[in-house]
């Protein structure tokens, strides 16, 4: 329970949301692991989540994320077609390639796919190349992104995974940087469920087996060297009586490519099975109107910036009740979207999860006789 709270104080998740949690994780035979709820942003279940790991070929996710991010900010276009350096063409010749050639100028879209589908170390550097002209200089960016994205166990060193001292991450980082690929880059992430893909008249299949498996699965990588055994990041989409929800499991080290699925399908099943995400609030809905003091309104408007979601064993979510606890008193001027209050979900008496309450509209000061008039009401009161 410690790791699990560990990791949920790095993902900026309510510690009180995991304690709520009694369903029992199944065991699994990994490293380490990690079920992540994507809609709540909830962890469900955890094993050595912050244990360092070598990443393998699960580096190439971002090298995706700033591929798709060099597209989307018009630095780079799908359609275009780069030249094939020697350095990306002769990368580790052992390792799984999508077999480019510097004698054909190749499309991004098709380096994505190779990336992606293939797995190809190749295409990691070609696109390394593409976006910021060496694989060097774009490392430097995998890093920054790294820091950005507030994956504070994560450091990278080349951008296709393989074994170098300086290449280390952990199931916690990875489960950020997944959910991160999805929400950001939808269109991109829908390559992740290309079952197989064809270049330069050579078809391979995409490893991740959950993909023929699972019709809920939708992605996403997997990784393998010998050091850093089998793993497999996946994502699944299901609805059910109160919506649809998003899992990412993620799954290190494991003895076999058979194994990193069979474990990682377990997971999802626990989660979907044993958990409900219910929607709590919509974005900008009213929750409360609290008080406020030497204002230009006797009244502030508090609720969430985005949808908000909970996560709950399954059989619980109808025993929730709202509990709201404010800063009092709430003296202007405030700030549109400042924290003003905290809305704790309760069920039988424990606190299943603590949600912060922003102000929806900006108040500002009242006049000099208006603050004097409240000032003396306070004192009062």
């Amino acid at each position: 329970m410690k790791k699990i709270l560990a990791i949920c104080v790095f993902l900026g998740l309510s510690m009180s949301a995991v304690q709520a949690q009694t369903v029992p994780p199944p065991t699994v035979a990994a490293r380490a692991w990690l079920v992540l709820d994507a809609t709540s942003n909830q962890v469900l279940g955890a094993q050595n989540p912050t244990m360092r790991i070598e990443p393998a070929s699960l580096a190439k996710i971002m090298t995706a994320y700033l591929v798709f991010a060099a597209i989307k900010d018009k630095k780079l276009d799908a359609n275009q077609q780069v030249r094939v350096s020697t350095k990306a063409w002769k990368v580790d010749p052992s390792s799984s390639k999508m077999f480019i050639d510097p004698a054909t100028p190749v499309k991004v879209i098709d380096l994505l796919y190779g990336l992606i589908v293939q797995s190809g170390n190749d295409a990691a550097v070609a696109l390394a190349e593409a976006v910021a002209g060496s694989e060097e200089t774009f490392v430097v960016m995998m890093n920054s992104e790294a820091a950005r994205l507030g994956l504070k166990s994560t450091r990278f060193a080349n951008s296709h995974g393989l074994p170098h001292p300086d290449n280390y991450t952990t199931a916690a980082d990875l489960s950020v940087l997944a959910q991160r690929l999805i929400q950001d880059y939808p269109e991109g992430y829908k390559i992740y469920s290309t079952r197989q893909y064809t270049y330069n008249k050579i078809t391979q299949p995409n490893r991740n087996r959950l993909l023929w498996l699972d019709p809920s699965v939708d992605g996403m990588k997997t990784g393998h060297t010998s050091s850093a055994g089998f793993s497999l990041i996946s994502s699944a989409h299901r609805s059910n009586g109160n919506g649809e929800r998003r899992l990412i499991s993620v799954v290190l080290g494991t003895n076999s490519d058979a194994e990193r699925a069979q474990e990682s399908q377990k997971l999802l099943n626990w989660g979907f099975q044993n958990f409900d995400t219910v929607k709590l609030y919509a974005k900008n809905q009213v929750v409360a109107t609290p008080e406020v003091w030497k204002g230009t309104s006797n009244a502030v408007k508090i609720g969430f910036a985005r949808d908000t979601y909970v996560t709950v064993p399954r059989g619980m979510a109808e025993k929730l009740k709202p509990v709201l606890e404010r800063k009092t008193p709430l003296i202007a001027p405030i700030a549109q979207d400042s924290t003003v209050a905290t809305l704790k979900m309760v069920a039988e008496g424990k606190t299943v999860v603590e949600l912060p309450l922003v102000a929806l509209e900006q108040i500002n000061q009242a006049s000099l006789f208006g603050r004097a008039w409240d000032s003396v009401r306070l004192w009062i009161k």
